[in-house]
């Protein structure tokens, strides 16, 4: 390996920096920049203590797929604005969102988004997206794709925990969820001992696992009854998806009960088209806005440190300055 490729989950990333920075972090004219500037130093730390050689921060461009939302109507249904065609605020919102429906997200942190951006722009680091797809799907394509580098996906997702692998190079997930203090890094290994899941498939396991368990979080039912230690004793059992659903049409399979088939085939229309709606997508369209390289010295650094004093980001462009400069 001759270097490493770094994917961000974005939006992940600055939810997390809007949720753990204080609300009290304005701009000089009052804007809050408290995702601005948290995201900022995670990017920071990442570089500094990771040092990837490429990095693309990876955006939802459609954040409920149509294809998702076809297969189960239900997907993220929870999360869609009550009333896309009100004003922002009404109820302690504002809407963001592509194509479709808008996403509720909290007042404050919409604006946000384009700030951070800028960020990355005037730095030079890479932006990447796909037309009606997540940024999940963004990051699937682009490990993928790679096919020489170690690949980190950053995240506070657990759906990504499905792209980990050893070949045909390895990927790792640095989990997020509790933030970057207390990350953790899941290869192969790491996720069948966290799991009980087979090492050796288990990526493809855990996006198993998922969809036999369900997520409330994402409007995703599972099926009724079986939870995630049934979940990854079942998928263990298997060495494929198909494989599993043969079995449940087979009643001569004895590996699995006689209980467990009866919640299975309940569950026929929900098993027949979860898949796609769990598993991210390894060949969407991505397009990134520039050069994946991660660069010594920011592309416009005139522009970085006039959006330093504009939003009043202080020492945050100062220390991803400095990051770029350690991490090469």
């Amino acid at each position: 390996m001759t270097g490493s490729l770094m994917l961000l989950d974005a939006a992940s990333l600055y939810f997390r920096a809007f949720y753990g920075v204080p609300d009290s972090i304005k701009a000089p004219d009052g804007t809050p920049v408290n995702a601005v500037r948290g995201f900022t130093d995670m990017v920071s730390r990442l570089i500094t203590e990771r040092r990837p050689t490429r990095l693309v921060a990876c955006l939802d461009l459609d954040w409920r797929p149509v294809f998702r939302v076809r297969a189960i109507p239900s997907y993220k249904a929870h999360r869609v604005a009550e009333d896309p065609g009100a004003p922002p605020g009404g109820a302690g919102t504002e809407l963001i969102g592509g194509a479709g429906p808008a996403e509720s997200v909290p007042d404050g942190l919409s604006p946000q988004v384009p700030i951070i951006l800028e960020v990355l722009a005037a730095a030079g680091l890479a932006t990447g997206g796909a037309e009606g797809y997540e940024a999940d799907d963004v990051i699937g394509t682009l490990c993928a794709r790679e096919r020489s580098d170690l690949v980190e996906v950053v995240s506070g997702d657990r759906d990504l925990l499905q792209l980990v692998r050893d070949e045909p190079n390895p990927v790792r997930v640095v989990y997020a969820g509790r933030g970057l203090a207390k990350a953790e890094v899941f290869g192969p290994e790491e996720l069948g001992a966290k799991y009980n899941l087979p090492a050796a498939r288990a990526g493809d396991a855990y996006a198993e696992m998922a969809m036999l368990r369900g997520d409330p979080s994402d409007g995703l039912p599972g099926v009724p009854g079986i939870g995630e230690k049934t979940a990854a004793t079942l998928v263990s059992r298997f060495g494929s998806w198909s494989e599993l659903l043969a079995a449940v049409a087979d009643t001569s399979d004895g590996r699995l009960a006689a209980g467990v088939r009866v919640k299975m085939n309940a569950a026929a229309d929900y098993l027949a088209v979860v898949e796609p709606v769990v598993r991210v997508a390894p060949d969407a369209d991505v397009r990134l806005d520039r050069d994946d390289s991660v660069p010594a010295t920011p592309v416009d650094p005139e522009a970085l440190a006039a959006l330093g004093e504009r939003w009043g980001l202080g020492g945050a462009v100062d220390r991803l300055t400095a990051a770029l400069a350690v991490g090469r």
